[in-house]
């Protein structure tokens, strides 16, 4: 994983509460041994219809919403089976940033084993995020986790919530392998210690 850097793009909204991950990525898509490539398939029976075209009325098929790297959604996203291959098929499509007012829990903490970071806004902020990207598309927002704020470009900042440890591997780019891995020469010394 790659250490996070603040995000700078427009934002892709899709306003659905309960998006379960056999919407995000369906299961027919889950036979690649690779972790890459299922972008392709992200939300596959919205963003495409019946006869393989793309589904015009879907948000993020929209022209304004395209190459977005930040996706504002509703609550309890990522609910359903715990399939990582979910943050896998938002990270392979472009996304580095979900915001929400809730996640699954298990689609969560994936997210940072993965390298995006799932931002928990309270349902009003997130309403004005809404609101914000239906008036002007095109406008700008960075994400800055070292200071824990989302700006739109020319607005007050937005402050969000990260529990440290899952700020700090984010930052590091270490998933849970990655960190322990940080800590072997105690782990080593520890285990020696048990042979005397």
């Amino acid at each position: 994983m790659k250490p996070y850097e603040p995000v700078v793009s427009h934002i892709a909204p899709l306003d659905m509460a309960n998006v379960d991950t056999d919407q995000i990525i369906p299961k027919n898509f889950l036979k690649r041994i690779e972790r890459t490539g299922f972008g392709a398939f992200l939300f596959y029976d919205w963003r495409f219809k019946a006869d393989g075209s793309e589904n015009p009325d879907f948000s993020l098929n929209k022209p304004e919403h395209k190459n977005a790297r930040i996706l504002v959604t509703r609550d309890n996203f990522g609910c359903g089976s715990s399939r990582e291959h979910a943050p896998w098929a938002l990270l392979d499509y472009g996304f580095q940033v979900i915001i929400a007012p809730s996640f699954a829990d298990i689609f969560y903490n994936n997210c940072f084993q993965n390298g995006i970071l799932p931002i928990t806004l309270d349902s009003m902020t997130v309403d004005s995020i809404f609101s914000m990207v239906k008036e002007n598309p095109a406008l700008q927002f960075t994400v800055d986790l070292e200071n824990q704020q989302i700006k739109p470009a020319g607005k007050p900042a937005i402050p969000f919530e990260i529990a440290p440890n899952l700020k700090e591997k984010l930052l590091k780019g270490l998933d849970d392998i990655g960190w322990t891995l940080q800590f072997a020469d105690r782990i080593e010394a520890y285990e020696k210690a048990l042979e005397v």
